[in-house]
């Protein structure tokens, strides 16, 4: 099966609420500094240009939905009024809420990319959280999701969270009926697996790397198997994942596309060609184009079709540049039907 058309989202379902909700915990202004010449260290040192804008993985997803005509809420774990006035103002129909009472200021990662396109990144590690503002951020979460059909969880934790707080935040969700992404790393994605079944979800996003973490497969043999369109090996470890709870199971691969494993079976999707610029945000915009697509009711190959098309155009633009519908590339996503 071939699917070229973009999702065609209402942007009215969900009366009452945001359809989508995200929950970034660690949010971050990014700065971008192009220099016009190779990085002098330990030298005084002009910059071409600087940028800098509201991110954050969760932050990422909401704009994407955002744009797409999908109101969305990003629920933010702490409040900045400038990081909020920022994100309020980048994206029609995306609302950003935190819990009042909790102030501090967000990290700030900083990007320095030299002419020949040489990248160097300086991610601080974001302020510390004490119980009293888990507590307070976790409410804020709980209360935004009500009447929700999405929920995504995304990115690292801060500085004082537990590795379990994803989790528990799942499991707390689901008294709200809503569905639940959760797309994070290292050990709090060890924390949330290990909480299956009691924090079983909706939706997670690996890649190569976190499948063979996750299910103690190898990454090298599953990208190498991908390139070569042989998936079997994939699927039977993501099958691992939605057989201990996890209903969608979708590993991106890259220009080697996709895989989905649900209870319905399994699907891999090629990817449209394009030119890779960048390949910041790509994860996130999968994530985005995946919801888009439930939330406007299409079925699952359908859904693995969107988020492969909205990974493929974040990676077709430049820098942390993130797609519109409009970018959405003009390629054929070619979907197979697997044996899971």
């Amino acid at each position: 099966m071939t699917y070229t058309d973009p999702v065609d989202a209402d942007p009215q379902s969900g009366a009452g609420t945001a359809p989508v909700v995200t929950f970034t915990a660690n949010p971050s202004m990014d700065k971008t500094l192009l220099l016009g010449g190779p990085l002098a260290r330990g030298e005084v040192q002009r910059v071409a240009s600087a940028t800098e804008q509201a991110a954050g993985k969760g932050v990422n997803v909401a704009r994407v939905v955002a744009e797409s005509g999908v109101g969305c809420t990003a629920v933010l774990p702490f409040g900045d009024d400038a990081y909020l006035a920022a994100l309020n103002a980048a994206r029609p129909g995306l609302m950003a809420v935190s819990a009042p009472a909790i102030r501090h200021r967000p990290r700030t990662n900083t990007t320095v990319t030299e002419p020949d396109g040489v990248t160097t990144k300086l991610n601080e590690p974001g302020p510390t959280l004490d119980a009293s503002d888990l507590e307070a951020a976790s409410a804020q979460l709980v209360a935004a999701a009500a009447g929700a059909k999405w929920v995504a969880l995304s990115g690292s934790l801060p500085p004082g969270a537990p590795d379990s707080w994803y989790a528990d935040l799942v499991v707390a969700l689901k008294a709200s009926g809503c569905k639940i992404a959760v797309d994070t790393s290292d050990a709090a994605l060890d924390a949330v697996i290990a909480g299956l079944p009691a924090s079983s979800f909706d939706l997670i996003k690996p890649n190569s790397d976190e499948l063979a973490q996750l299910t103690g497969g190898d990454a090298a043999a599953f990208e190498a198997d991908a390139a070569r369109g042989e998936v079997a090996a994939i699927v039977a470890a993501a099958a691992q994942l939605r057989d201990r709870g996890i209903t969608n199971v979708l590993v991106t691969l890259g220009g080697s596309g996709a895989v989905l494993v649900n209870a319905e079976g399994a699907w891999h999707a090629t990817a449209p060609k394009i030119a890779v610029r960048s390949t910041v945000g790509a994860g996130d915009s999968s994530v985005a184009g995946f919801i888009l697509a439930d939330v406007a009711g299409k079925p699952a190959e359908e859904c693995l079709a969107s988020a492969v098309r909205y990974g493929s155009a974040a990676a077709s633009l430049p820098g942390t540049t993130l797609p519109t519908p409009s970018d959405l590339p003009a390629g054929d996503v070619v979907i197979t039907r697997l044996d899971s």
